[in-house]
């Protein structure tokens, strides 16, 4: 997969991030739009076919990825406001492929049993993954050796929005997302997308 992102962008914008012997190899894309942009994503979980349900075939293959603002230092490894992605993006890629389960859009995930704040600086305490918007173009599927791989960004949300998910479903989160200019780009400064006045209906 990466020589086909190397063709994309340039091999001077695609390079491989140091793992731990047996952890997932990882790619950090250098990207330059109205600002500069890192995008973290998973170099191999691809590998892995997904059963996918009826509806989603053509979708069996996919990345795992982070988008990064400018702010950010990535570089820091240990700085707990954002080394916490390398933690995760592994996470996620290695539970799919150990329960021998799938992802897709609209997939949710909590923080881990307290559904803690995922940092000091993002109060998020659920993730979901959704399609690429803000890089819908740049983020486009790779076709590799007769396969198609799509990407699936990671978003922090709110329990609030996890809730509305659950009641109102994904398309119309989405729409709030949208509406509100709030997209893959992780934000230490994001707010809740809802309005504090909005009544949920509980999930059972």
């Amino acid at each position: 997969m990466k020589n086909e992102l190397v063709k994309r962008f340039g091999e001077h914008r695609v390079s491989e991030v140091p793992v731990k012997e047996g952890e997932m190899p990882l790619l950090m894309l250098d990207l330059e739009l109205r600002s500069p942009i890192n995008v973290l994503m998973t170099n191999g979980l691809s590998n892995y076919k997904m059963p996918v349900p009826e509806k989603e075939i053509g979708n069996e293959y996919n990345e795992l990825c982070f988008c990064l603002p400018s702010y950010w230092e990535w570089e820091d490894a240990d700085n707990p406001q954002m080394n916490w992605v390398f933690t995760w993006i592994q996470k996620l890629a290695k539970y799919v492929q150990e329960n021998e389960s799938w992802f897709g859009h609209g997939h949710t995930f909590p923080t881990g049993k307290e559904q803690s704040p995922i940092s000091g600086t993002m109060e998020q305490n659920y993730f979901m993954l959704v399609r690429p918007m803000m890089l819908e173009a740049e983020i486009a599927p790779v076709k590799v050796d007769g396969k198609t791989i799509n990407f699936l960004f990671i978003m922090p949300i709110f329990e609030e929005e996890l809730e509305y998910k659950y009641s109102k479903g994904t398309h119309k989160l989405m729409v709030k997302f949208i509406n509100k200019g709030f997209n893959e780009l992780l934000d230490d400064y994001r707010t809740n997308a809802l309005k504090k006045k909005w009544s949920f209906v509980k999930r059972r």
